[in-house]
C-alpha cells in the first residue's frame, strides 16, 4: 500500500494490513457493498452463423427482462435480431449512442436465477482465461450484498473480516453505500459526462457519513456515491469528478492504481493534485506495485 500525504506532498511504502493504523476515533470508512453478478453471456445469432458475446449492464424494466448491454461483435447486431442463450432467446430492440444494445429476454421465470445458471463472471479483459467457479467468490468483496455490478469495486477486495474488525477496534464507524459498477466507471472519457450508474445509500449509513469527523472512502465508486449524495443526486449518478471538483465530504481515499486517461485516475488527481499523483505513480512503477483490479492499493490522506 502506497500512502500519500496530501498536505505534506510526500508518500511512503506501507502494507495494507497497516490500514487501521491510519484511522482514528470519529472516522468513518465507507464501503461499496455492491455484488458482481454473472453478467457475461455466450450465445449465437438466431438464423445466422457465428457466436455472440453479451455483457449485461443494467436492467431498464421493472420485471428485469429488458437490459442495456454491450454486444460483440456489435456491428453485426441490428434491431429485431434475436440471440439464443442455452434455449432462451433475447431480442435486440434498440441501439445506443456508444454501441450499446437494448435486449428484451423472452423468458417467464426469474432472470437472475437463470443468469446464475448460464452466465459467467465478467472478469477484466486483461485476465486471459475463462472464468471458474472460484472466481464467483474471489471476484467479490467480503462485504458484497447487493447484486447488480459488472465489475467488483476493486479497492474493497483488499479487506478481510480481520481488517474490518481492526477498524472497529480503533473506534471507527463503517458505513455502506451501494453503487452498481457499470459502463460509467470504465468507459473511455467522452466529452463532459459519464454514463449514469445506479446507487443507493440507506439513511442510517448516510447519517454516519454526515456525522463523521472524516469519511475515508474505499474506492472511487464510494467517493462518487458519497459526493453524489451530498450534491442531492439520488437513484442514479453521472457525476464526473475531475480536477477542479470541490469535494464535499470525502476526507481520505483508498484506491487501486488506474489506467492513464481514465475517469478513475482523473478522480484521484482531483483529490490529491495531478502532479503529485503522477509523481507517486512513477514511484509505484519503479517500486514494482501491481496495477489493475487484483493489484496493490494507494491510501490518500
Amino acid at each position: 500500500m502506497l500512502v500519500l500525504y496530501r498536505a505534506e506532498r510526500r508518500w511512503e511504502d506501507r502494507m495494507f494490513r497497516e490500514f487501521p493504523q491510519f484511522l482514528g476515533r470519529g472516522d468513518c470508512v465507507v464501503l461499496n457493498d455492491t455484488k458482481v453478478f454473472p453478467s457475461r453471456l455466450y450465445g449465437k445469432r438466431v438464423g445466422f452463423s457465428g457466436a455472440v458475446e453479451v455483457l449485461l449492464l443494467h436492467p431498464i424494466s421493472e420485471d428485469a427482462k429488458t437490459w442495456t448491454a454491450l454486444v460483440h461483435p456489435g456491428r453485426k447486431m441490428r434491431s429485431r435480431e434475436r440471440v439464443e442463450f442455452g434455449g432462451v432467446e433475447a431480442e435486440v430492440i434498440a441501439r445506443g449512442e456508444y454501441g450499446e444494445r437494448t435486449l428484451r429476454f423472452h423468458y417467464d421465470g426469474d432472470l437472475y436465477e437463470l443468469l446464475h445458471k448460464i452466465g459467467h463472471v465478467p472478469l477484466p479483459p486483461y485476465i486471459k482465461r475463462g472464468d471458474t467457479a472460484e472466481d464467483s467468490e474471489r471476484y467479490q468483496t467480503v462485504f458484497a450484498r447487493e447484486e447488480g455490478s459488472v465489475a467488483a469495486p476493486t479497492a474493497g477486495l483488499h479487506f478481510t473480516p480481520e481488517i474490518l474488525d481492526a477498524c472497529r477496534a480503533a473506534g471507527v464507524e463503517i458505513a455502506y453505500v451501494t453503487l452498481h459498477v457499470g459502463l460509467g466507471t470504465f468507459q473511455p472519457v467522452r466529452g463532459e459526462k459519464l454514463h449514469a450508474e445506479r446507487f443507493y445509500v440507506a439513511e442510517e449509513n448516510a447519517a454516519m457519513i454526515r456525522a463523521a469527523h472524516r469519511a475515508i472512502c474505499a474506492g472511487t465508486t464510494s467517493v462518487r456515491a458519497v459526493e453524489s449524495l451530498y450534491l442531492g443526486k439520488w437513484g442514479e449518478t453521472d457525476l464526473f469528478i475531475r480536477p477542479g471538483f470541490e469535494f464535499q465530504r470525502t476526507g481520505g481515499m483508498l484506491t487501486n492504481f488506474h489506467l492513464p486517461e481514465s475517469s478513475l485516475l482523473m478522480l484521484v488527481c482531483a483529490f490529491a493534485g495531478r502532479e503529485f499523483v503522477l509523481s507517486a505513480y512513477e514511484h509505484a512503477v519503479r517500486a514494482g506495485y501491481r496495477f489493475y483490479s487484483y493489484g496493490d492499493c494507494m491510501l490518500v490522506v
